[in-house]
Protein backbone atom coordinates (compact mmCIF):
# COMPACT_ATOMS: atom_id res chain seq x y z
CA UNK A 1 0.00 0.00 0.00
CA UNK A 2 1.43 3.11 -1.01
CA UNK A 3 1.90 6.23 0.96
CA UNK A 4 1.23 9.37 -1.36
CA UNK A 5 0.81 13.11 -0.14
CA UNK A 6 -3.18 13.73 0.50
CA UNK A 7 -4.35 16.36 3.13
CA UNK A 8 -2.13 16.16 6.30
CA UNK A 9 -0.16 13.14 4.95
CA UNK A 10 3.09 12.80 3.49
CA UNK A 11 4.94 10.10 1.79
CA UNK A 12 7.36 7.97 4.47
CA UNK A 13 10.81 8.01 4.18
CA UNK A 14 10.69 3.98 3.96
CA UNK A 15 8.22 2.48 1.35
CA UNK A 16 6.23 -0.57 3.29
CA UNK A 17 4.02 -2.53 1.34
CA UNK A 18 1.29 -4.02 3.07
CA UNK A 19 -0.77 -7.07 2.20
CA UNK A 20 -3.86 -5.58 1.31
CA UNK A 21 -5.40 -5.48 -2.31
CA UNK A 22 -8.87 -3.29 -1.92
CA UNK A 23 -11.68 -4.80 -3.89
CA UNK A 24 -12.73 -2.61 -6.34
CA UNK A 25 -15.82 -0.83 -4.26
CA UNK A 26 -13.35 0.27 -1.56
CA UNK A 27 -11.19 2.23 -4.55
CA UNK A 28 -13.53 5.13 -3.53
CA UNK A 29 -13.13 5.11 0.01
CA UNK A 30 -9.17 4.74 0.10
CA UNK A 31 -9.19 7.78 -2.46
CA UNK A 32 -11.16 10.38 -0.55
CA UNK A 33 -10.10 13.19 1.74
CA UNK A 34 -13.37 13.48 3.51
CA UNK A 35 -12.60 14.39 6.44
CA UNK A 36 -16.42 12.36 7.99
CA UNK A 37 -17.01 9.27 5.96
CA UNK A 38 -19.98 7.18 6.21
CA UNK A 39 -19.94 3.51 5.31
CA UNK A 40 -22.99 1.61 4.61
CA UNK A 41 -22.12 -1.64 3.89
CA UNK A 42 -23.77 -5.23 3.48
CA UNK A 43 -22.95 -8.31 5.74
CA UNK A 44 -19.79 -9.76 4.15
CA UNK A 45 -18.46 -6.75 1.96
CA UNK A 46 -15.17 -6.04 4.09
CA UNK A 47 -15.59 -2.91 5.60
CA UNK A 48 -13.35 -4.17 8.58
CA UNK A 49 -10.59 -4.78 6.67
CA UNK A 50 -10.60 -1.36 4.57
CA UNK A 51 -11.02 0.88 7.85
CA UNK A 52 -8.67 -1.06 9.79
CA UNK A 53 -5.95 -0.55 6.62
CA UNK A 54 -7.06 2.93 6.51
CA UNK A 55 -5.93 3.15 9.96
CA UNK A 56 -2.49 1.42 9.46
CA UNK A 57 -1.63 4.19 6.51
CA UNK A 58 -2.87 7.35 8.48
CA UNK A 59 -0.67 5.97 11.25
CA UNK A 60 2.39 5.44 9.17
CA UNK A 61 2.19 8.17 7.01
CA UNK A 62 0.86 10.90 9.37
CA UNK A 63 2.39 13.91 8.79
CA UNK A 64 2.42 15.10 12.68
CA UNK A 65 4.74 13.44 15.55
CA UNK A 66 3.63 10.01 17.32
CA UNK A 67 0.17 9.47 15.05
CA UNK A 68 -3.01 7.90 16.86
CA UNK A 69 -5.40 5.31 15.55
CA UNK A 70 -7.99 3.73 16.73
CA UNK A 71 -10.74 1.29 15.40
CA UNK A 72 -13.80 1.31 17.97
CA UNK A 73 -16.42 -1.40 18.07
CA UNK A 74 -19.89 -1.32 20.14
CA UNK A 75 -18.21 -3.66 22.88
CA UNK A 76 -14.51 -4.14 23.43
CA UNK A 77 -14.82 -7.95 22.73
CA UNK A 78 -16.26 -7.68 19.81
CA UNK A 79 -13.44 -5.23 18.76
CA UNK A 80 -10.90 -8.27 19.36
CA UNK A 81 -13.17 -10.65 17.94
CA UNK A 82 -13.73 -8.61 15.13
CA UNK A 83 -10.32 -6.93 14.26
CA UNK A 84 -7.33 -7.50 16.14
CA UNK A 85 -6.20 -10.71 13.80
CA UNK A 86 -6.55 -8.54 10.86
CA UNK A 87 -4.77 -5.77 12.70
CA UNK A 88 -1.82 -8.21 13.44
CA UNK A 89 -1.53 -10.02 10.14
CA UNK A 90 -1.51 -6.56 8.11
CA UNK A 91 0.66 -5.04 9.77
CA UNK A 92 3.09 -7.57 10.76
CA UNK A 93 5.70 -6.80 7.40
CA UNK A 94 6.25 -3.77 9.15
CA UNK A 95 10.07 -3.76 9.99
CA UNK A 96 10.09 -2.71 13.78
CA UNK A 97 6.22 -3.32 14.72
CA UNK A 98 5.05 -4.64 18.04
CA UNK A 99 1.65 -5.47 19.35
CA UNK A 100 0.16 -5.75 23.36
CA UNK A 101 -1.83 -8.15 23.23
CA UNK A 102 -3.26 -6.95 26.91
CA UNK A 103 -3.54 -3.77 25.60
CA UNK A 104 -4.90 -4.68 22.00
CA UNK A 105 -2.46 -2.26 21.04
CA UNK A 106 -0.39 -1.87 17.75
CA UNK A 107 2.91 0.12 17.99
CA UNK A 108 4.96 1.24 14.68
CA UNK A 109 8.66 2.44 14.30
CA UNK A 110 7.87 5.81 13.46
CA UNK A 111 6.14 5.86 16.70
CA UNK A 112 2.65 5.75 15.26
CA UNK A 113 0.11 3.81 17.42
CA UNK A 114 -3.02 1.98 16.49
CA UNK A 115 -5.61 0.69 19.25
CA UNK A 116 -8.93 -0.83 19.55
CA UNK A 117 -11.60 0.02 22.03
CA UNK A 118 -15.20 -0.85 22.69
CA UNK A 119 -17.91 2.32 22.69
CA UNK A 120 -19.24 0.60 25.76
CA UNK A 121 -16.08 1.86 27.90
CA UNK A 122 -15.83 5.49 26.29
CA UNK A 123 -13.78 6.71 29.11
CA UNK A 124 -11.04 4.82 28.24
CA UNK A 125 -10.64 6.95 25.08
CA UNK A 126 -10.90 10.42 27.25
CA UNK A 127 -7.87 12.55 27.75
CA UNK A 128 -6.32 10.87 24.22
CA UNK A 129 -5.82 12.80 20.64
CA UNK A 130 -6.90 10.68 17.64
CA UNK A 131 -5.57 11.56 13.97
CA UNK A 132 -8.03 9.04 12.40
CA UNK A 133 -10.67 6.59 14.36
CA UNK A 134 -12.93 3.72 12.82
CA UNK A 135 -16.27 4.17 14.34
CA UNK A 136 -17.33 0.40 13.37
CA UNK A 137 -21.28 -0.68 13.81
CA UNK A 138 -22.26 3.60 14.72
CA UNK A 139 -26.05 2.06 15.12
CA UNK A 140 -25.06 0.19 17.73
CA UNK A 141 -23.40 2.88 20.02
CA UNK A 142 -24.48 4.40 22.56
CA UNK A 143 -24.49 8.60 20.76
CA UNK A 144 -22.83 9.97 23.56
CA UNK A 145 -19.66 7.68 23.05
CA UNK A 146 -18.97 10.06 20.11
CA UNK A 147 -20.27 13.38 21.01
CA UNK A 148 -18.45 13.37 24.47
CA UNK A 149 -14.98 11.44 23.70
CA UNK A 150 -14.18 11.08 20.31
CA UNK A 151 -15.07 14.10 18.66
CA UNK A 152 -13.22 16.32 21.04
CA UNK A 153 -10.09 13.83 21.00
CA UNK A 154 -9.50 14.46 16.42
CA UNK A 155 -10.20 18.58 17.48
CA UNK A 156 -6.49 19.41 18.29
CA UNK A 157 -4.78 17.48 15.37
CA UNK A 158 -7.77 17.89 12.74
CA UNK A 159 -8.26 14.18 12.86
CA UNK A 160 -10.87 12.54 10.90
CA UNK A 161 -13.55 9.56 11.24
CA UNK A 162 -15.31 7.01 9.31
CA UNK A 163 -18.91 5.72 10.48
CA UNK A 164 -18.99 2.18 9.48
CA UNK A 165 -22.08 -0.26 9.66
CA UNK A 166 -25.18 -2.09 8.89
CA UNK A 167 -28.40 -0.40 9.38
CA UNK A 168 -30.13 -0.57 12.55
CA UNK A 169 -33.24 1.84 12.03
CA UNK A 170 -32.94 4.98 11.66
CA UNK A 171 -30.90 5.71 14.37
CA UNK A 172 -27.66 8.10 15.13
CA UNK A 173 -26.11 6.02 12.15
CA UNK A 174 -28.85 6.71 9.60
CA UNK A 175 -28.68 10.39 11.01
CA UNK A 176 -25.06 10.62 9.79
CA UNK A 177 -25.90 8.55 6.50
CA UNK A 178 -28.28 11.68 5.49
CA UNK A 179 -25.96 14.51 6.61
CA UNK A 180 -23.48 12.62 4.26
CA UNK A 181 -26.21 11.81 1.52
CA UNK A 182 -27.06 15.49 1.13
CA UNK A 183 -23.72 16.63 0.35
CA UNK A 184 -22.01 18.53 3.17
CA UNK A 185 -18.84 19.93 2.54
CA UNK A 186 -16.12 17.67 4.64
CA UNK A 187 -18.11 14.19 4.13
CA UNK A 188 -18.54 11.41 1.84
CA UNK A 189 -21.18 8.60 1.59
CA UNK A 190 -20.93 4.78 0.25
CA UNK A 191 -23.92 2.41 0.55
CA UNK A 192 -22.77 -1.28 -0.40
CA UNK A 193 -25.69 -3.02 -0.95
CA UNK A 194 -25.25 -6.74 -1.79
CA UNK A 195 -27.33 -6.79 -5.32
CA UNK A 196 -25.04 -4.40 -6.79
CA UNK A 197 -21.37 -5.12 -5.45
CA UNK A 198 -21.10 -8.45 -7.13
CA UNK A 199 -18.62 -9.64 -3.70
CA UNK A 200 -21.68 -12.65 -3.06
CA UNK A 201 -23.18 -14.81 -5.31
CA UNK A 202 -26.80 -14.70 -6.85
CA UNK A 203 -27.16 -18.46 -5.37
CA UNK A 204 -25.85 -16.81 -1.86
CA UNK A 205 -27.96 -13.92 -1.79
CA UNK A 206 -31.13 -16.49 -3.15
CA UNK A 207 -30.58 -18.97 -0.37
CA UNK A 208 -29.99 -15.90 2.38
CA UNK A 209 -33.22 -14.08 1.16
CA UNK A 210 -35.05 -18.06 1.72
CA UNK A 211 -33.80 -18.53 4.82
CA UNK A 212 -34.55 -14.88 6.40
CA UNK A 213 -37.30 -13.01 7.19
CA UNK A 214 -38.09 -10.02 4.40
CA UNK A 215 -36.80 -7.56 7.20
CA UNK A 216 -33.86 -9.08 8.22
CA UNK A 217 -32.44 -9.69 4.43
CA UNK A 218 -33.47 -5.67 3.92
CA UNK A 219 -31.38 -4.76 6.77
CA UNK A 220 -28.60 -7.27 6.33
CA UNK A 221 -27.82 -7.46 2.59
CA UNK A 222 -29.47 -4.62 1.07
CA UNK A 223 -28.82 -1.65 3.47
CA UNK A 224 -32.41 -0.81 4.45
CA UNK A 225 -32.43 1.80 7.45
CA UNK A 226 -36.27 1.19 7.19
CA UNK A 227 -36.30 -2.25 8.40
CA UNK A 228 -36.77 -2.31 12.40
CA UNK A 229 -34.09 -3.38 14.58
CA UNK A 230 -34.33 -6.70 15.46
CA UNK A 231 -35.76 -7.83 19.12
CA UNK A 232 -36.92 -4.11 19.29
CA UNK A 233 -39.63 -3.78 21.71
CA UNK A 234 -41.01 -0.84 20.74
CA UNK A 235 -40.82 -1.00 17.08
CA UNK A 236 -44.17 -0.65 16.32
CA UNK A 237 -45.48 1.99 18.76
CA UNK A 238 -42.41 4.45 17.86
CA UNK A 239 -43.28 3.90 14.27
CA UNK A 240 -46.74 5.24 14.43
CA UNK A 241 -45.60 7.60 17.11
CA UNK A 242 -43.53 9.06 13.90
CA UNK A 243 -46.10 8.44 11.23
CA UNK A 244 -48.78 10.57 13.19
CA UNK A 245 -46.20 12.95 13.30
CA UNK A 246 -46.13 12.88 17.40
CA UNK A 247 -42.52 13.41 17.19
CA UNK A 248 -41.95 16.82 16.49
CA UNK A 249 -41.57 20.08 18.79
CA UNK A 250 -43.24 20.04 21.70
CA UNK A 251 -43.92 22.90 23.62
CA UNK A 252 -43.87 23.46 27.27
CA UNK A 253 -47.61 23.88 28.65
CA UNK A 254 -47.42 26.59 31.53
CA UNK A 255 -49.99 25.38 33.47
CA UNK A 256 -49.63 21.94 33.85
CA UNK A 257 -46.99 20.51 36.17
CA UNK A 258 -44.11 18.84 34.96
CA UNK A 259 -43.50 14.92 36.32
CA UNK A 260 -39.62 13.32 36.44
CA UNK A 261 -39.52 9.71 36.02
CA UNK A 262 -35.78 8.36 36.86
CA UNK A 263 -33.54 5.18 36.58
CA UNK A 264 -31.05 5.72 39.35
CA UNK A 265 -27.42 4.71 38.45
CA UNK A 266 -24.89 3.70 40.95
CA UNK A 267 -21.55 2.61 38.27
CA UNK A 268 -23.17 3.53 34.94
CA UNK A 269 -25.90 6.43 34.34
CA UNK A 270 -28.81 7.93 35.74
CA UNK A 271 -31.93 8.76 33.31
CA UNK A 272 -34.70 11.03 33.68
CA UNK A 273 -37.73 11.68 31.30
CA UNK A 274 -39.77 15.45 32.12
CA UNK A 275 -43.69 14.29 30.84
CA UNK A 276 -46.63 16.82 30.87
CA UNK A 277 -50.29 14.87 30.97
CA UNK A 278 -52.57 17.41 29.68
CA UNK A 279 -56.06 15.91 28.71
CA UNK A 280 -55.30 12.60 27.20
CA UNK A 281 -52.22 13.72 25.55
CA UNK A 282 -48.63 12.77 27.75
CA UNK A 283 -46.19 14.79 26.36
CA UNK A 284 -42.67 13.92 26.86
CA UNK A 285 -40.91 17.35 27.11
CA UNK A 286 -36.93 16.87 27.78
CA UNK A 287 -34.78 14.49 28.34
CA UNK A 288 -31.56 13.70 30.83
CA UNK A 289 -28.97 11.56 30.81
CA UNK A 290 -25.46 11.60 33.05
CA UNK A 291 -22.89 9.51 33.90
CA UNK A 292 -20.69 9.79 37.04
CA UNK A 293 -22.89 12.48 38.70
CA UNK A 294 -23.91 12.71 42.31
CA UNK A 295 -27.49 12.98 43.10
CA UNK A 296 -26.67 16.57 44.39
CA UNK A 297 -25.49 17.62 41.26
CA UNK A 298 -28.58 16.00 39.09
CA UNK A 299 -30.77 17.94 41.15
CA UNK A 300 -29.03 20.92 40.57
CA UNK A 301 -29.67 20.06 36.80
CA UNK A 302 -33.25 19.78 37.36
CA UNK A 303 -33.44 23.13 39.17
CA UNK A 304 -31.54 24.83 36.18
CA UNK A 305 -34.00 23.65 33.81
CA UNK A 306 -36.73 25.96 35.96
CA UNK A 307 -40.18 23.98 35.03
CA UNK A 308 -42.77 23.94 37.62
CA UNK A 309 -42.75 20.03 38.97
CA UNK A 310 -45.08 17.71 40.22
CA UNK A 311 -44.38 14.19 40.96
CA UNK A 312 -40.56 12.42 40.93
CA UNK A 313 -41.30 8.56 39.77
CA UNK A 314 -38.16 6.58 41.17
CA UNK A 315 -37.73 3.11 40.83
CA UNK A 316 -38.78 0.60 43.60
CA UNK A 317 -35.24 -0.07 44.57
CA UNK A 318 -34.88 3.54 45.37
CA UNK A 319 -36.13 3.03 49.29
CA UNK A 320 -33.30 0.39 50.20
CA UNK A 321 -30.87 1.86 52.34
CA UNK A 322 -27.11 2.11 51.42
CA UNK A 323 -25.08 -0.11 53.52
CA UNK A 324 -22.05 2.96 53.68
CA UNK A 325 -24.83 5.48 55.20
CA UNK A 326 -27.65 3.84 56.58
CA UNK A 327 -29.82 6.32 54.16
CA UNK A 328 -32.05 5.93 50.79
CA UNK A 329 -32.00 7.40 47.79
CA UNK A 330 -35.61 8.67 48.17
CA UNK A 331 -33.94 9.99 51.50
CA UNK A 332 -31.52 11.46 50.31
CA UNK A 333 -33.15 13.21 47.35
CA UNK A 334 -36.26 14.30 49.97
CA UNK A 335 -33.70 16.01 51.64
CA UNK A 336 -31.93 17.73 48.28
CA UNK A 337 -35.43 19.27 47.57
CA UNK A 338 -37.59 17.03 45.74
CA UNK A 339 -41.42 16.72 46.68
CA UNK A 340 -43.60 14.60 45.69
CA UNK A 341 -41.91 11.50 45.72
CA UNK A 342 -43.68 8.17 44.10
CA UNK A 343 -41.19 4.78 44.86
CA UNK A 344 -43.38 2.75 41.83
CA UNK A 345 -43.89 -0.88 43.43
CA UNK A 346 -41.81 -3.98 41.74
CA UNK A 347 -43.46 -5.37 39.00
CA UNK A 348 -42.34 -7.67 36.25
CA UNK A 349 -40.10 -6.02 33.59
CA UNK A 350 -42.63 -7.57 30.90
CA UNK A 351 -45.64 -6.19 32.97
CA UNK A 352 -43.84 -2.64 32.47
CA UNK A 353 -42.95 -3.56 28.90
CA UNK A 354 -46.83 -3.67 28.24
CA UNK A 355 -47.23 -0.70 30.10
CA UNK A 356 -45.07 1.53 28.18
CA UNK A 357 -46.46 0.19 24.56
CA UNK A 358 -49.52 1.10 25.92
CA UNK A 359 -48.74 4.47 26.78
CA UNK A 360 -46.80 5.18 23.81
CA UNK A 361 -50.09 5.70 22.11
CA UNK A 362 -50.72 8.99 23.55
CA UNK A 363 -47.55 9.96 23.91
CA UNK A 364 -45.79 13.07 22.12
CA UNK A 365 -42.38 13.83 21.75
CA UNK A 366 -40.18 16.90 21.55
CA UNK A 367 -37.63 15.22 18.84
CA UNK A 368 -34.51 18.26 19.74
CA UNK A 369 -34.74 17.90 23.49
CA UNK A 370 -35.76 13.98 23.62
CA UNK A 371 -33.83 12.94 21.18
CA UNK A 372 -31.28 10.76 23.07
CA UNK A 373 -33.92 8.85 24.81
CA UNK A 374 -36.00 8.28 22.10
CA UNK A 375 -33.15 6.62 20.26
CA UNK A 376 -32.82 4.10 23.52
CA UNK A 377 -36.24 3.38 23.18
CA UNK A 378 -35.74 2.74 19.29
CA UNK A 379 -32.81 0.85 20.36
CA UNK A 380 -33.98 -1.34 23.31
CA UNK A 381 -34.21 -4.74 22.38
CA UNK A 382 -33.99 -8.58 23.43
CA UNK A 383 -31.17 -10.62 24.17
CA UNK A 384 -30.18 -12.81 21.56
CA UNK A 385 -29.73 -16.29 22.67
CA UNK A 386 -26.92 -17.29 20.10
CA UNK A 387 -26.50 -20.91 21.59
CA UNK A 388 -29.70 -21.61 20.76
CA UNK A 389 -30.00 -19.40 18.27
CA UNK A 390 -33.37 -17.88 19.77
CA UNK A 391 -34.39 -14.27 21.37
CA UNK A 392 -34.60 -14.34 24.95
CA UNK A 393 -37.77 -12.86 26.94
CA UNK A 394 -35.25 -10.55 28.76
CA UNK A 395 -33.85 -7.49 27.70
CA UNK A 396 -30.50 -6.83 26.31
CA UNK A 397 -28.19 -4.59 28.74
CA UNK A 398 -26.93 -1.58 26.96
CA UNK A 399 -26.54 1.66 27.03
CA UNK A 400 -30.36 1.94 25.48
CA UNK A 401 -31.49 0.13 28.80
CA UNK A 402 -31.48 3.53 31.40
CA UNK A 403 -33.93 5.66 29.27
CA UNK A 404 -36.08 2.67 28.54
CA UNK A 405 -36.03 1.83 32.40
CA UNK A 406 -37.14 5.16 33.46
CA UNK A 407 -39.46 4.73 31.01
CA UNK A 408 -41.26 2.11 31.84
CA UNK A 409 -40.81 3.34 35.43
CA UNK A 410 -42.72 6.02 34.59
CA UNK A 411 -45.53 4.48 32.82
CA UNK A 412 -46.49 1.45 35.64
CA UNK A 413 -46.42 4.56 38.53
CA UNK A 414 -49.85 6.11 39.15
CA UNK A 415 -52.25 7.86 37.06
CA UNK A 416 -51.71 11.70 36.90
CA UNK A 417 -55.25 13.24 37.55
CA UNK A 418 -55.62 14.91 33.91
CA UNK A 419 -56.64 18.55 33.28
CA UNK A 420 -59.89 18.65 32.70
CA UNK A 421 -59.56 20.01 28.79
CA UNK A 422 -57.89 18.90 26.21
CA UNK A 423 -54.91 21.08 24.93
CA UNK A 424 -54.70 21.73 21.52
CA UNK A 425 -50.68 20.86 20.63
CA UNK A 426 -50.05 21.95 17.07
CA UNK A 427 -48.49 19.38 14.74
CA UNK A 428 -45.27 21.19 13.73
CA UNK A 429 -44.27 18.12 11.64
CA UNK A 430 -42.55 14.59 11.63
CA UNK A 431 -38.53 14.64 12.37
Amino acid sequence: MGAERRGGRARSVQEVVIPYRPRPVWAGYHASAARWRVVVAHRRAGKTVAALNELIRTALTCDKPQPRCAYVAPYLGQAKAVAWDHLKRFTAPIPGVSWNEAELRCDLPNGGRIRLYGADNPDALRGLYLDDVDCDEFGDWNPRAWTEVIRPALSDRGGRASFTGTPRGRNSFHALRERAAGGEPGWALWELKASQTGLLSAEELADARASMDAAAFAREYECSFEASVEGAYYAAELAACEAQGRLCRVPIEPTAKVDTWWDLGIDDATAVWFVQDVGPERRIVDYLEVSGEGLAQIVRRLEARDYRYGRHVLPHDAQARELGTGVSRVETLGALGLRDIEVVRAMSVADGINAVRLSLARCWFDAERCAQGIEALRQYRREWDSARQVWRERPLHNWASHAADAFRYGALSRPTVKSPAKLALPNLGIV
